[in-house]
């Protein structure tokens, strides 16, 4: 679908959900390419077997894996606090997220699917805008799907338990993830910072239905595996929204099959993206505006 020769040799990438699946294959295709990749994720020994593969097919030492765990924001801020000691940072490609998980809150108080496919990135996001700011032109790429466009955000329950099925509280999560890139690009304007999602369709041979019910997983598999695409693919697209020249100031653009595509019909609506800002920024606790924002 997607085919760039672009070289980005003394580029840093951190691309989240690396240690598996799209993730691992947008790594490997980064790391072909010349980048500087951090893989992260929470399981460090899925982390090092991926880093040394990584290393070994392509030839490029600069591969390396940091722990994370958007479920928690002691993690992603101690995360956020050890990519500070980078010298640049080019990308950062949210790619991690989740279906099945159960029905509960994380330590922090959230649902656990929401936080771990929206709250959790858009702290690790926010914390690490001034290390994209200072290495700009940067981009941000977002994980986005089409579960979108039967999402609903309601601010008083969006982290109930009980009150969503898995495929509705997916939904909300991946509109979440929607209106925040177009808040992104809105509020980032003119910084040299990119802001888009892409939408990897089906997928196959990943473990994104490891948490489903067995008659759950076995369909949906089925499914999957008659019209989902080669995680390769996914892979290409990601280091093409990642590195091709054509996307250098593209922003606020949602990405399917390479192609921009249909966008959730809010992401226009200047007062629902910036209310889904604040109401984030309140529920994580970010009281103050930094510097960055301020500017």
């Amino acid at each position: 679908m997607c085919d760039t020769k672009t070289r980005v040799d003394g580029k840093t990438v951190i691309i989240t959900g690396g240690s598996s699946g799209i993730g691992f294959e947008a790594a490997k295709s980064l790391a072909y390419s010349g980048a500087k990749v951090i893989i992260a994720s929470r399981n460090e020994t899925k982390l090092i077997r991926a880093r040394d593969r990584i290393q070994q097919v392509t030839k490029n030492p600069n591969v390396t894996y940091k722990q994370l765990d958007l479920a928690s924001f002691k993690s992603v801020r101690s995360f956020a606090d050890e990519i500070q000691a980078e010298e640049r940072l080019d990308v950062l490609i949210n790619n991690a997220g989740a279906i099945g998980l159960s029905d509960r809150l994380t330590e922090d108080g959230l649902n656990l699917t929401m936080q771990v496919n929206y709250f959790g990135a858009f702290l690790l996001t926010y914390l690490l805008l001034p290390l994209l700011k200072s290495s700009a032109p940067s981009r941000i790429i977002n994980s986005s799907a089409s579960s979108m466009y039967i999402g609903h955000l309601d601010y008083e329950h969006w982290n109930d338990v009980g009150r969503y099925n898995s495929v509705e509280v997916l939904a909300n999560s991946k509109l979440a993830v929607a209106l925040f890139s177009a808040e992104l690009d809105n509020i980032l304007k003119d910084t040299g910072i990119t802001s888009n999602t892409f939408d990897p369709f089906v997928v196959r041979d990943t473990n994104i239905l490891d948490n489903l019910t067995d008659l759950g997983r076995n369909l949906t598999k089925l499914f999957v595996d008659m019209v989902g695409q080669p995680k390769e693919d996914v892979g290409e697209e990601i280091l093409y929204l990642a590195a091709s020249p054509e996307m250098h100031n593209v922003s606020g653009v949602h990405y399917k099959f390479c192609r921009k595509w249909i966008n959730h019909w809010l992401v226009s609506d200047r007062e629902v993206t910036s209310e889904l800002w604040l109401e984030t920024k309140k529920l994580l606790n970010i009281t103050s505006k930094a510097e960055w924002e301020s500017n």
